[in-house]
């Protein structure tokens, strides 16, 4: 073995965390290593090649608003944009993309071999190095070293990956690409614990046997969208989607053939995901319903493969064919990658700190999938923490965590962290109890300028965040400052835009609270600024939103004063009597940051996190009792 170079960080992976993560790293100056198995896998996507979606397209503003590349990447090699669950409230509102995905690939790749203070190698990490528990660097399967500071393992769902097709199984990432199976036993012999998880994809279909007529067809929004803030709004849509059912005939074969499914029969050992089930558990835990909704998505421009989404199954091909064959428009189709289930290797979150850090070993983070969870939006969120966070490390400085007040992100890394997960955790809106603060039209305005201050964000997209916030400030003012009186001009103007008469004087801010009103139709009869489309949709739901939002700004403050009481690092937890036994054990296991975090432990209980206050103002006057000596 011999030693080809050191970094500050090396990145183990190149799927949507390890992307993240490098460019992150690399971004804050600390030079970085992105080490993949194959470098033209870059950002692959290896299930639907779709971005967004309830509770991810928060994610993926927020990963854009801190400097990160998932949304500007999107927004590149989208085909189709939709806005969905648009007839709820706004704090559910999500933006949905389904993207091309070679083009995908392509792009983000460039990105990365661009990018100032990062190396890019094709490489098969097998060991990592370390002494005294502080990581050293790491071994490839060709024996080369290369020396670090910090490594971020974004492994995604190759580490012991396994590939169940029926009766057939091999050793494999996903997409036939080579598994990590020596990189596993290094982990393990570190004494970090891992979990068996699974997930899989549906068969890809060739779009020339499709009869797309008998399907709805789903088109994307005429009106122009963009995850990032550096976008330009305009309609993005070159192609298509289409709509078609599962049937009675459909469950039928698939009942007929759940002993040959590997999901089913016991050949797979690893938990699934509850909120994306294969079609044959569908089937099973929803005996009464008599069909289920399949979307035909296209994989890209330059491509005849479509992805059946909700279709994943591990059932042999020939069951395969023959319930497909039963589907309205696939009558004749022809498949061009059968679906499949994998297993595979992920650690235990609740061995991480809030920021990714792995409790123990020094200098070692993990991010995506290999912490337990499903989905791109979620890897490269992770993976931006975690590439944050090493970097910061790396040069001594303070680590930047980010609350469940304050991003999906938070929410997401402290239910990972202080709850852990039995199942690939997914982002839902339901997750996040603060969610009307949470919007993603508002991700800008909460965390675009602790990126700045971070120096991700740059000069240009700072520049652009301080013009909208200016925009919007000028247009609350101008609203509170418009005062409208009943007069014969004004109530016919107001009945000219559909709303009622006024009876007393008001301002043009209280006549935006109405449902009936929007911001536009005010700038049409009254001398309103004009702003943005962006900004207007800001401002409209800042105001009709206001008392609700401000309710919630109001428990903010007051769970706040639990999450500012941070737990001392040495705590000796088993030794305080007063905690309950179970208690003990858990704060122990997870060492939370933060008193507020020790109350979400499950296991922990209010009269523990009483006794835990107790000993931290015990702690604190002994610390001042010291000091004064």
């Amino acid at each position: 073995m011999f030693v080809v170079d050191s970094y500050d960080v090396i990145v183990i992976g190149a799927g949507h965390a390890g992307c993240e993560a490098a460019l992150a790293s690399a971004r804050l100056g600390a030079r970085t290593l992105i080490a993949t198995l194959n470098l033209d896998n870059i950002a692959l996507m290896p299930c639907n090649p779709a971005v967004g979606g309830p509770g991810k397209s928060h994610l993926v503003r927020e990963i854009d608003a801190l400097g990160g590349e998932m949304a500007i990447n999107t927004d590149k090699t989208c085909i189709q944009m939709r806005m969905l669950n648009t007839g709820k409230g706004p704090a559910v509102y999500s933006l949905r993309a389904q993207s091309d995905k070679k083009l995908y690939q392509m792009m983000m790749t460039k990105r990365l071999e661009d990018q100032d203070h990062l190396d890019v190698k094709q490489l098969m990490i097998t060991e990592l190095l370390y002494e005294n528990n502080r990581i050293t660097g790491v071994v490839t399967e060709l024996g080369e070293i290369y020396k670090a500071c910090c490594v971020i393992l974004a492994t995604g769902t190759y580490l012991k990956g396994k590939i169940l097709i029926g009766d057939c199984s091999y050793a494999s990432g996903p997409m036939g690409q080579r598994s990590a199976d020596q990189l596993s036993t290094s982990l393990r012999k570190m004494g970090i614990r891992l979990m068996r998880f699974k997930t899989g994809t549906p068969a890809r279909v060739d779009r020339r046997t499709l009869r797309t007529k008998e399907m709805d067809i789903q088109e994307g929004d005429l009106d122009g969208h963009a995850f990032s803030f550096l976008s330009m709004r305009k309609n993005r849509n070159s192609d298509h989607c289409w709509l078609t059912f599962t049937n009675e005939e459909t469950h039928r074969i698939i009942r007929e053939n759940l002993h040959r499914a590997p999901t089913c029969n016991g050949a797979v050992t690893g938990i699934g995901p509850r909120y994306c089930p294969s079609i044959e558990s569908k089937i099973q835990r929803f005996a009464d319903k008599k069909r289920h909704q399949l979307f035909i998505e296209p994989e890209g421009a330059l491509t005849n493969e479509m992805y059946i989404q909700g279709m994943s199954t591990s059932l042999p091909v020939d069951v395969q064919y023959a319930f497909l064959k039963t589907i309205p428009g696939l009558e004749d189709v022809k498949i061009m990658r059968p679906a499949y289930a994998i297993e595979y290797d992920c650690l235990d979150p609740l061995q991480l700190d809030s920021t990714l850090a792995v409790l123990g070993k020094k200098g070692l983070y993990s991010a995506g999938q290999a912490n337990g969870t499903s989905g791109y939006e979620e890897a490269a969120a992770q993976g931006l923490m975690a590439g944050i966070n090493a970097a910061l490390y790396v040069q001594g400085r303070e680590p930047f965590v980010l609350t469940r007040a304050e991003a999906y992100i938070g929410v997401l890394i402290d239910d990972l962290v202080t709850k852990g997960t039995q199942e690939p955790y997914r982002m839902m809106t339901s997750r996040a109890e603060y969610r009307l603060l949470l919007r993603q039209d508002n991700a800008d305005l909460r965390l675009t300028q602790k990126g700045y201050d971070l120096g991700l964000v740059t000069e240009e997209r700072y520049t652009l965040f301080k013009q909208k916030k200016q925009a919007l400030e000028m247009g609350i003012n101008v609203l509170k400052e418009t005062v409208i009186t009943p007069t014969a001009d004004s109530q016919s103007k107001l009945v000219q835009i559909g709303t009622a008469p006024i009876k007393t004087g008001t301002t043009a801010y209280d006549l935006l609270r109405r449902t009936d009103v929007t911001y536009a139709s005010l700038q049409s009869i009254f001398s309103l600024p004009t702003v943005s489309v962006e900004v207007m949709e800001e401002i409209e739901i800042m105001v009709k939103y206001e008392g609700y939002i401000e309710r919630q700004q109001e428990l903010v403050k007051k769970l706040n004063k639990l999450e500012q009481k941070l737990m001392p690092t040495d705590v000796k937890y088993e030794s305080i009597d007063t905690v309950s036994v179970e208690g003990r054990q858990k704060l122990a296991q997870i060492r939370p940051r933060s008193l507020g975090q020790a109350a979400r432990i499950s296991g922990v209980s209010p009269a523990d996190i009483t006794a835990l206050l107790i000993y931290l103002e015990q702690h604190q006057r002994e610390r001042k009792e010291y000091v004064s000596k």
